[in-house]
């Protein structure tokens, strides 16, 4: 079986490239689904107001069956990014589908010698894996659409602007009835489920890692029936993993149908998979796929996790 080239000791977390300042260059790029430009001049408009410097990749607005351009197109904007010396982050434009074609092109070492903060969610898993896969931390956070919306002036794209300049988010949660408590540290993982397991087996799979460290898994996903999450959940099961995480953090699951499997809903099915291990279990926990609750999460970072009757807190150690 193929496993992430970075191999860590237990609790240690992912090398971490210097944060973002002032005047900083950051890359825009389609890697996954099609946007007009007025996507690229928003999210142009939003990070220049934080003191960015926005360049667009020269195929960021290409359309190619919906995708962000031809493979080739979006595999050599990421390879530009990676390159330029004077870029220090790449936002994608959005999510959508694709990433894992430009994945099949780059090799982890590409990856592993030209670091990039990488940021971004929905199909953009794949790219946050394949940078933890190069022992790279990446941020799993909004995108130029989303944070183009409110020009940058709301909760979640504040955090993620205190983010790139390494002010950390302290996070704390409601309780929700389906919580079970516990404590956990561990090397934070995740993202959207269907991306992530679309890699298994595969170089750039973040899963892998809890062969060899602890970790805490995120997960969210957006239009994904309980019957595919479900097979999803027992998917991980099946390649011995689930069994290893040290906590779950269960994000928002949107725009899903309701087959007949007998649940209320995601969460109530979920529950029933994950309440016989003896970890820590929290729900409704806000990232995914609504912009107003998908705080930013910093993948590959040292992380504390407290699941209790009073609620949920995600602590970000050593920053």
């Amino acid at each position: 079986m193929a496993v992430c080239a970075a191999v860590l000791m237990a609790g240690t977390p992912l090398r971490h490239l210097p944060w973002l300042c002032e005047g900083d260059t950051i890359a825009i790029l389609s890697p996954g689904g099609y946007v007009g430009q007025n996507v690229v001049d928003g999210g142009s408009r939003t990070l220049r107001l934080w003191g960015y410097v926005p360049v667009a990749a020269p195929n960021a607005t290409a359309c190619w069956h919906d995708f962000g351009g031809t493979v080739r197109q979006r595999t050599d904007d990421l390879l530009w990014a990676l390159r330029n010396p004077s870029v220090k982050a790449i936002m994608p434009t959005r999510g959508g589908d694709g990433t894992p074609h430009v994945l099949c092109e780059i090799p982890l070492d590409t990856l592993r010698k030209y670091p990039k903060w990488i940021i971004g969610f929905s199909d953009i898993t794949a790219l946050l894996s394949a940078e933890a896969c190069a022992g790279w931390q990446s941020i799993h956070g909004s995108m130029c659409e989303a944070i183009a919306r409110y020009d940058g002036t709301d909760t979640v794209s504040t955090a993620l602007r205190n983010m790139l300049r390494g002010k950390m988010p302290h996070y704390s949660v409601k309780p929700h009835p389906l919580n079970k408590a516990g404590q956990a540290r561990g090397m934070l993982i995740g993202g959207n489920m269907s991306v992530f397991g679309g890699l298994a087996g595969s170089p750039y799979d973040f899963i892998n890692y809890v062969d060899s460290t602890d970790c805490v898994l995120f997960i969210e996903d957006i239009g994904e029936s309980l019957t595919k999450v479900d097979r999803m959940l027992h998917l991980l099961k099946l390649r011995g993993k689930l069994g290893k995480l040290r906590g779950i953090i269960c994000g928002k699951f949107t725009k899903y149908q309701h087959p007949s499997l007998g649940y209320d809903d995601m969460y109530a099915m979920l529950h029933q998979y994950l309440k016989d291990y003896d970890i820590p279990v929290c729900y409704d926990f806000p990232v995914g796929h609504a912009h107003l609750q998908n705080f930013p999460m910093l993948v590959g970072a040292e992380v504390e996790l407290r699941v209790s009757d009073s609620g949920t807190t995600l602590e970000f150690l050593g920053y």
